[in-house]
């Protein structure tokens, strides 16, 4: 996989020319591109694999070797990683991945592989990005052989988030292989141990484990059944089964967070949140807009303002209840909105081989959208990140291409008082005054609107 400029493309070996064309070739292939679960890819003609091979392999000598085959895929307009998800996403991605796994059964194929690192999302929609997961499969094997993978990388950290409270990207993040039943086991209390799907999936395997180690070879032997018939009644069954394990612990029940009632328990009346909302709607109506950041999102409810507009929104939260919720009321309404659980102070930094497989979220979104949204945060992050106003505004000048709705709180306000905990002292020297002068070091002021004695909103051109 290479980026040339904007492109994805795909250098594929002569090992794997046969099995992708015929995927991509067949029917299933076909109505998944088409209904946006799988990713769009054509085939690159001579000249732009010359091209490209030029590009990427200087080396490489058009006249002398065999041109390979070089696939570009559509390129989707946000990536985001599995830790960056909330539950709910990580669900969508595995039910995505057992759609795949079922619609391929019917032409031949299989899934070799089951990671969530094979998903994207566009919006709020999963969408399935490693076509060269897809392999022929013997028509009497009964066996999913990713079924242990997808159970480490989907299942159980669904799980421990689900009963443990432990959020899955601890997991996601550190390693790419996910839990094993064994390190689930420990978590779980007693009664845990016991509850379905954990006792299926880490203490029946933890117990068997100690019984049929991994060294021994007949685990991944292929197995074989009488018809082609028997073994995919089996395979379906394996679906049916992991996708009943994510449904179970797959959803948020009956939890509570410090902010997921935030927007209409503090901080505003109703004509304050109105004006608000009044001048944030008018600055999207009135100035080009086609995509943008909302830091802090909370609720969603200015994302979703923006994504009924057609803007294309990514929303970003500390809390992955808040960011679960809209990610549920995006897909219910099928607005461009893709949720993210990312903390602008502490964001996903690069990842994987030489922290270059998952590029950091500031990498992604550095001069990206046409506005950034920084409403009730910018007194958070100076009180609990201690970060400065001027290094927040230089954030937001690298992230905007043209505009910034920010909003001003006083030390004065009762949630600047709540936040600060008694070290008023610190800033005693912030003022509205101060506010506007640093911002024009970025930014200048278009429009300003006073929301209550202690908050102002702004509407910044870069």
């Amino acid at each position: 996989m290479f980026r040339v400029g904007d492109r994805i493309v795909r250098i594929v070996s002569t090992s794997g020319e046969s099995t992708l064309k015929a995927f991509l070739s067949s029917r299933a292939a076909g109505d998944l591109t088409s209904s946006g679960a799988l990713v769009a890819s054509s085939y690159l003609d001579k000249a732009e694999c010359r091209r490209v091979l030029a590009t990427v392999s200087p080396g490489f000598d058009a006249v002398r070797e065999q041109l390979p085959l070089i696939v570009e895929h559509e390129r989707i307009p946000f990536p985001s990683f599995p830790y960056e998800w909330p539950p709910e996403m990580l669900a969508a991605a595995g039910n995505l991945t057992l759609d795949i796994a079922e619609a391929l059964l019917e032409e031949g194929f299989g899934l070799k592989d089951a990671t969530p690192y094979n998903i994207l999302f566009r919006g709020p929609s999963p969408v399935f990005v490693d076509v060269l997961s897809a392999e022929m499969r013997e028509p009497t094997d009964p066996m999913w052989l990713p079924y242990a993978q997808f159970v480490r990388t989907f299942v159980l950290p669904l799980l421990v988030h689900r009963f443990c409270r432990i959020p899955s990207s601890l997991y996601l993040a550190g390693r790419r292989d996910g839990i094993e039943p064994e390190e689930a086991y420990e978590m779980l209390s007693l009664i845990g141990k016991l509850r379905l799907p954990a006792l299926t999936q880490v203490t029946i395997p933890r117990l068997l484990a100690k019984m049929y180690p991994s060294s021994n070879p007949t685990i991944y032997r292929r197995k074989s059944l009488r018809n082609a018939s028997q073994a995919q009644f089996v395979l379906r069954s394996t679906v049916r089964s992991l996708r009943k394990n994510v449904r179970k612990v797959g959803m948020a029940h009956g939890q509570r967070s410090t902010w997921n009632n935030y927007m209409r328990s503090h901080s505003y009346s109703v004509s304050d949140f109105e004006s608000k909302r009044a001048v944030v709607e008018q600055a999207l109506s009135d100035f080009s807009v086609s995509s943008l950041l909302d830091v802090g999102c909370n609720t969603g409810f200015f994302s979703v303002l923006a994504a009924r507009k057609r803007i294309q929104v990514v929303a970003i939260d500390t809390d992955p209840l808040v960011v679960g919720n809209l990610w549920k009321t995006a897909s219910e309404e099928g607005l461009p909105i893709l949720p993210l659980v990312v903390n602008i102070a502490r964001p996903s930094p690069s990842m994987g081989w030489r922290n270059q497989e998952c590029s950091s979220f500031l990498e992604r979104s550095r001069n990206r959208f046409d506005a950034v949204l920084m409403l009730a945060v910018v007194h958070h992050l100076m009180t609990t990140e201690g970060v400065s106003l001027l290094e927040i505004f230089r954030l937001a000048g690298e992230l905007t291409r043209k505009f910034l709705i920010v909003e001003y709180v006083d030390p004065v306000d009762p949630m600047f008082k709540q936040l600060v905990r008694g070290r008023e002292a610190l800033f005693e020297g912030l003022t509205q005054e101060r506010f506007e002068a640093t911002s024009r070091r970025f930014f200048r002021i278009l429009r300003s609107h006073r929301l209550s004695p202690t908050r102002h909103i702004y509407v910044m051109a870069k």
